[in-house]
């Protein structure tokens, strides 16, 4: 079966930026398995795997507009550390994820002052052109749960 329209696809990918630096890799687990065509993953790489089937392995290049988007300065923050859904003392560098009037959002934290928290909602990878070699693992139609839930489920069901 080829990738195409509501099906499940499992591939391993290997991710590096466009110098060769290693910047992720799903080899460790299962893969990433995502439902075809649902804006379950970016879109450089969403229409890369259209028409592939089992076996077969690639490369893609994915440029920032395709992918994460291009890094938008205007994306800065300061905001109450009231906000941080994750407890402990942020450090500048790191990830954390903010929740403001229900909705969550990851951020990298860039300054932490007493009270509030300076981050950047950019993307860590936007502005960035992606390589991704893939190895397509599964290919199969998507079963009736995962089209009403919009993303694919590990074997065995899936559990809300």
């Amino acid at each position: 079966m080829k990738v195409g329209r509501d099906s499940m696809v499992r591939f391993h990918y290997d991710l590096s930026d466009e110098n060769g630096q290693a910047l992720e890799s799903s080899r460790e687990g299962d893969g990433l398995a995502i439902l075809y065509g649902h804006r379950n993953i970016i879109r450089g790489l969403d229409d890369a795997l259209f028409g592939h089937e089992s076996g077969d392995r690639f490369q893609v290049t994915v440029p920032p507009e395709l992918g994460y988007g291009m890094h938008q300065p205007g994306l800065k923050e300061r905001v109450s550390k009231k906000h941080l859904v994750s407890k402990g003392k942020p450090q500048a560098g790191e990830t954390v994820v903010i929740k403001i009037k229900g909705n969550a959002r990851q951020a990298r934290v860039l300054k932490v002052g007493g009270s509030v928290v300076d981050v950047d909602l950019n993307h860590a990878m936007a502005g960035q052109t992606l390589v991704f070699d893939i190895e397509i693992l599964e290919v199969r139609p998507a079963t009736t749960e995962e089209l009403a839930h919009g993303h694919a489920h590990s074997p065995g069901g899936h559990a809300h």
